[in-house]
């Protein structure tokens, strides 16, 4: 008897606020740019693109452009989205800094 598999749809798991937040920072502790924007990309979705693009000061056109599988999206777009996705963005050390 054959295996009966369902499709699977991340905006299936991308209901709550906390459900988004940690889907987003796993993707930028990978570290890839591809997947950051595609993660990005996902909760937008997940949000509403519409709304989501005049949050962040963008045209909806232009964010579906920049949140692509192709998509290279610019600083200010990268934080508009963010801000607009109720993040922030923030930096820390790869490695321990030692204090002088």
């Amino acid at each position: 008897m054959p295996l009966k598999t369902t499709r699977f749809d991340v905006l299936d798991h991308l209901k709550t606020p906390a459900d988004r937040f940690a889907y987003i920072e796993a993707a930028f502790e990978d570290g890839d740019p591809a997947l950051i924007t595609h993660a990005l990309g996902d909760v937008a979705r997940s949000i509403g693109m519409t709304a989501v693009a005049k949050e962040a000061g963008v045209t909806r056109e232009a964010l579906y452009k920049a949140l692509s599988e192709k998509g290279d999206p610019r600083l200010s777009t990268l934080l508009g989205v963010t801000r607009a996705l109720g993040l922030q963005l923030s930096a820390r050390p790869v490695h321990p800094v030692e204090a002088p």
